[in-house]
């Protein structure tokens, strides 16, 4: 090791021009000094940072018994994101590539003694790595692939194209999906506007979500007061964009690939204002408390949203006060926080959020709807 500079002999892989990749080894003691973990979260202004779920405490440990329990084989390595400062140097004379890789000399930049910021992110391993951290087999080689990169998104890819065999939290994925340019699959492509939209009804101050929704980033401190689960919010707009009889639907442009975000930011602040407004006893506590807020309601009155909507002007400055005035239809049959649902069977805290309940209450809603609006006429 140089001053300021870790060296390692290493294999450059042939495999992208644009994102150089490298195979090489590490001692355990070397991995707090060259890499970190980039945690999820927001900045103060909002902007989603990271993306690393928290660490599992039991897992690490599993992992640092294994490695303090003597000879150990540990073929599992680590993908780091390498800063584009790293540097390698081909070896010289025949036989330094066979086309497939070429071996030569990797340099790390790295902070005299450890000090300063390391210059690697994790993008895989990091229960790993924090057990290599801590084993008392110091100088224990582990292999280490590692591409270098300084673009988030790139790092946000990979990490989630990764993270197949043991699936990732729905919630961390969902959060992420928005910031990545290449969704890795078509499954998790329908969950990125919706996923967006997300973003936006609780960052946005006129949204009566704000601040009220729980996503893999929340913090700690906020996470008292955030109610709503994103996955059940997430499947609610999904449904909406996709079905072509319903609300969000018009304003993609399939043909152009574009989206009217503005219309529907205008649509889903209307409507869900005026939930908020007609069910104020019942908005914003925790699903224990009201079933308004869980997955349940949230979906059922996802669905609701489709047949209301069609008779209200989103457009409107009043289109809020058109909506209460068609969710008052049904507010009189519904039962958040006490009572029993009628025709149902079933109490307010017997509602669970399993797609049977869901079904049930949102044909319920759509049914007393349908019939209290044409009673009206």
């Amino acid at each position: 090791m140089s001053e300021g500079w870790l060296e390692r002999r290493a294999l450059k892989v042939l495999q992208n021009a644009e994102v150089p990749l490298f195979l090489f080894t590490l001692a355990a003691e070397e991995i707090d000094l060259v890499a970190d973990v980039s945690r999820i979260g927001r900045d103060e202004a909002g902007k989603l940072i990271g993306y690393q779920r928290p660490e599992k405490q039991k897992h690490v440990k599993q992992i640092l018994d294994y490695l303090d329990s003597g000879d150990v084989l540990f073929p599992n390595g680590l993908i780091l994101a390498l800063p584009p400062e790293t540097r390698f140097k081909s070896s010289r004379g025949p036989g330094t590539s066979d086309g497939l890789a070429v071996s030569g000399t990797l340099e790390i930049p790295i902070s005299p003694e450890g000090e300063g910021p390391r210059p690697a992110w994790i993008v895989d391993g990091q229960q790993r790595s924090l057990a290599l951290s801590r084993t008392k087999n110091r100088r224990m080689p582990v292999p280490v692939a590692g591409f270098v990169t300084q673009d988030l998104d790139v790092q946000r890819e990979q990490f989630l194209r990764v993270n197949t065999v043991q699936p990732l939290p729905v919630g961390l994925v969902t959060e992420l999906l928005p910031e990545i340019a290449r969704v890795p699959s078509a499954r998790m492509a329908t969950r990125q506007l919706p996923s967006a939209l997300v973003d936006m009804l609780n960052q946005d101050p006129d949204s009566p979500f704000y601040g009220i929704v729980r996503r893999a980033s929340t913090s700690t401190d906020n996470k008292h007061v955030a109610v709503v689960t994103d996955t059940g919010l997430v499947e609610a707009l999904r449904e909406s964009i996709e079905s072509p009889s319903s609300l969000l639907f018009p304003y993609r442009n399939i043909a152009t690939g574009t989206t009217d975000t503005e219309g529907i930011r205008r649509a889903l602040l209307a409507y869900w204002g005026a939930v908020r407004q007609t069910f104020p006893g019942a908005w914003g506590l925790p699903p224990t408390e009201s079933r308004l807020m869980g997955g349940v309601g949230i979906r059922a009155m996802g669905r609701l949203m489709d047949r209301v909507m069609a008779h209200v002007d989103a457009n409107a400055a009043d289109a809020r006060e058109q909506a209460t005035a068609e969710l008052a239809l049904i507010a009189h049959r519904c039962r958040w926080t006490d009572g029993t649902w009628e025709d149902l069977g079933l109490t307010w805290n017997d509602l669970q959020n399993t797609p049977r309940h869901i079904s049930a209450l949102s044909n319920y809603l759509v049914r007393i709807y349908l019939s209290e609006r044409m009673r009206r006429r």
